[in-house]
This record gives structure tokens, sequence and C-alpha cells, in this order.
């Protein structure tokens, strides 16, 4: 049992307050340079209270005026591509894991130890070790700036794979000879059993498969070339062009307050299924 002490109370309190404040300032400074014009920010010392060109700055950032030297793409473009393709990875690793998971637990074929395994093992490939060949079958199958050439070499995952085989194999017995005898194939079963059993899960994945896509850099970098199909996370980086005085670091700024924005959302509004899909006893 733990013992419960104000001293140690107040200390908890007092070291998750300072780490917050720690996390929170450099936000804090990235909104405020959001709110002032690019002379302001250059200036020394920087201010530290918000500005007068809020709506001018975050206007000129979401209809792409700004005066930069670098990229001046709209940002609501860029939002809209982020997010078409950070669903698209969201709802294809989903649904490839949970087919994949599905066979590798229900069905009987020679080798399946193997296959599993083999899937397993891509766990050591990222992205960066297969980037070259998948860009040439990319740039082969005509796929570049295009939403499949972003989403398509992303959806497949291993660890998405792996949990749901995991919790498929806690999935009682009786449950699928009650399926076979009511006459159930193997799909019905799936989808109403296998499906509402896995929806927690399923919630904690798209959390955390949707923020992986929404913060893709490198293969979105290889793979655009053109304004119309930067997401978000690249374009700010488009939007950086070298020396201080080239950049409008206000818009850079308010592109890149935007940028965490729907990520921030997703996790606020599904806090609750994404605890409970990682927490769940049965899992």
């Amino acid at each position: 049992m733990v013992e419960r002490r104000a001293t140690l109370g107040l200390l908890a309190h007092a070291v998750m307050i300072l780490g917050m404040l720690i996390v929170a300032f450099p936000l804090y400074l990235a909104f405020v340079a959001s709110t002032h014009t690019a002379q302001e920010i250059v200036q020394a010392p920087m201010p530290l209270l918000p500005g007068s060109h809020f709506w001018d700055n975050y206007s000129a950032a979401l209809t792409g005026h700004g005066g930069g030297a670098g990229s001046n793409a709209p940002v609501g473009r860029m939002m809209w591509v982020s997010g078409v393709t950070a669903l698209g990875i969201a709802f294809g690793k989903i649904a490839v894991s949970l087919l994949s998971a599905f066979a590798l637990v229900y069905f009987r074929f020679p080798f399946r130890s193997v296959f599993f395994w083999a899937i397993f093992v891509t766990l050591m490939l990222p992205v960066e070790v297969r980037i070259l060949p998948t860009y040439k079958v990319v740039s082969d199958l005509g796929m570049l700036n295009s939403y499949a050439g972003l989403t398509i070499p992303l959806i497949a995952s291993a660890t998405a794979t792996f949990l749901f085989r995991q919790f498929f194999l806690t999935v009682p017995e009786e449950l699928v000879e009650a399926a076979r005898i009511d006459g159930a194939g193997p799909m019905r079963f799936f989808w109403d059993i296998l499906l509402p059993l896995s929806k927690t899960s399923i919630a904690a994945l798209f959390v955390i498969q949707f923020i992986y896509g929404w913060n893709q850099y490198l293969w979105p970098l290889l793979a655009t070339t053109s304004e119309d199909m930067y997401p978000v996370v690249v374009g700010i980086k488009r939007m950086i062009a070298g020396g201080d005085s080239g950049n409008e670091w206000n818009i850079v700024m308010a592109t890149a307050i935007m940028a965490m924005i729907p990520p921030a959302l997703v996790v606020i509004f599904m806090q609750r299924w994404f605890v409970k899909g990682l927490v769940d006893t049965e899992k």
C-alpha cells in the first residue's frame, strides 16, 4: 500500500507543473511569434506577449499570401493533404493489420508461423532502410505527387498486426465454436464478433497511426515535388528558405501552430478510447 503524505503530493505536483511549463514554453513562444510582424520577431529581445497581427498572419498563412523567400503554398491546402494522408494511412494500416492477424490466427495453412515471423521481422526495416527501392517502384507506377503515392507505401504495419494477433488469441474458443454451430462463415464471424470486440484496440491504434501519418516528413519530402501536394510538415520546411532576413517567421510560426491542432484534437476527443484500448484487462 502506498503511503500518502502531503509533502510528497506537493512535490509531485510541483515536478509535474515544472515539466508542463518546460514543454509548453516553446509552444507559447511560437504562438506569440505568430501574432507579431516579421520585423518584431527578429528584434532582441523578442516580445513575450501576443501582438496585434493574429488575424493578418493566420489569414496570410491559410491563403498563401505570405511574402517570404520560401514556399508560399496555402496552409489550408497543405492541411487538407496531411489530413487525407493521415486518415488513409490510419485506416489502411488498421484494415490490413486486422485482416492479416485474422488470417494468421483463425486459418490453418502451411508455413503459417513462417509468415508471421516474416511480418514481424519487418519491424527491423523502417522506411529509411527501404526508401530508395520504394521510391523507384512508386515512380515507375506514376504515383508521385498523388495521395496513393503518399499513403500506400506506408500502410503495412507489423506492429499493428502483432497487437491484433495477440488480442485475437485471447478470444475464447467457445465463441468460435458457437459461431460455427450457428452457421456463420469466416467473414461473418470477423464482422459480427471480432470487430466489435476489437473496437477499443482499433481506437487506440487509430490515434497512434493518425499522428504517425500526420507527422510524416521524409517520405513526403521525396514523393512530392508540387506545392499542391505538400503535407503541412513538408510545407513548413519549404517555407524556410535560408537566412532570417528572407523568411517571414511570423507566417512560419502560424503554420506550425495550425499544424498542431488536428492531432491534438484527435488525442483530446479520443483520449478515453485510447487509454481504454491500451489498459483493458482483457488485452
